[in-house]
């Protein structure tokens, strides 16, 4: 007997505001936790904080919701694994370390070069037509990240941090890619869950948790550049679990229902700009107009490279959802 499902009814106008909130969530999530990485001094304790605190949230959700979630083959192990300590743990821990060495929006507009990479790996590797805008989209962004990085003046950039940024760039590329594999067949908040425990297992690994440094939770921090009031930083902490995380990440996926994943990786260009603003005002980082011209010059490239595919239904490819 066939099964009658409801039609779901998209609003985009709900989508686009959904995933808009959602880029403020991580825009904001960069300044939140710089600041704790200034205190903290630890890019891989700050991740693994907030990765674990995550995996807890929506492991209890999970549990309450859908307990068959929790059903999982080796084979889907493996991926699931791949896709949490790749796509998740080392994408976040590569990004802090990058923006804890040079301004957050830098960081970002390097990471956010991913989707080019996810275009031409479907290129070349799964053979799936592209228009040659890509080519565009690409020297675009390579011109504008120039422009940014002041190669004329003998990279101003550190050097370290841009490492880390590309790193984090090509984990982001993996998160993508296998992604798009992990989700068949499973829901969304189980796929976060199982993606979240990984990560958070791969950090214990790391850094055992028995050597956490729990006295930093107490510290006090006087978080806006030139200011001098003070405020604990515990808030920071919880702000990165909630709504650095959990928050955009569940708005990402309904929004997505609504608009789709090419609308959802358009609106996702909006981050790097509030993310700017936001560290702007609260740490002080300031660009010049020649490198604001080309984060502007990095992103028309990044929306050109994404806007290369020519899907058919039977050529899918790995659609950007998730950001860091």
């Amino acid at each position: 007997m066939a099964k009658h499902r409801r039609a779901h009814t998209k609003n985009p106008k709900l989508g686009y505001s959904l995933y808009l909130a959602a880029a403020t969530c991580w825009a904001l999530n960069g300044t939140v936790a710089k600041v704790v990485l200034l205190e903290v001094g630890d890019p891989l304790r700050v991740s693994q904080f907030r990765g674990t605190g995550t995996a807890i949230i929506l492991t209890i959700f999970v549990a309450l919701t859908n307990r068959k979630a929790f059903r999982i083959k080796p084979k889907e192990a493996l991926l699931l694994a791949g896709y949490g300590i790749i796509g998740v743990a080392m994408c976040q821990w590569f990004y802090f370390e990058s923006i804890s060495r040079m301004p957050i929006t830098i960081s970002l507009l390097i990471e956010f070069m991913a989707p080019i990479f996810v275009v031409l790996y479907a290129r070349f590797v799964m053979h799936v037509s592209v228009r040659n805008t890509v080519w565009l989209g690409l020297a675009l962004a390579v011109v504008g990240l120039a422009m940014v990085a002041q190669v004329w003046d003998g990279f101003t950039l550190d050097k370290i941090g841009v490492l880390y940024a590309m790193a984090s760039m090509t984990t982001l590329v993996f998160m993508y890619l296998l992604g798009d594999k992990a989700s068949q067949g499973r829901d969304p908040m189980s796929l976060l869950m199982w993606a979240f425990i990984f990560a958070s297992l791969f950090f214990a690994i790391l850094r055992p948790w028995n050597t956490f440094p729990w006295d930093s939770l107490q510290a006090q921090v006087t978080p806006f550049e030139g200011g001098t009031d003070v405020y604990p930083i515990w808030p920071f902490f919880a702000f990165m679990v909630l709504v650095g995380t959990l928050t955009p990440y569940i708005f990402v996926i309904n929004s997505i229902r609504h608009i789709g994943g090419p609308g959802a990786s358009i609106m996702g260009m909006t981050e790097p700009p509030i993310a700017s603003i936001a560290a702007w005002i609260v740490l002080g980082e300031i660009f010049v107009p020649i490198q604001m011209l080309g984060g502007a010059i990095m992103l028309v490239g990044i929306v050109v490279a994404e806007r290369a595919r020519e899907q058919s239904p039977h050529e899918a490819l790995p659609e950007p959802e998730l950001a860091t």
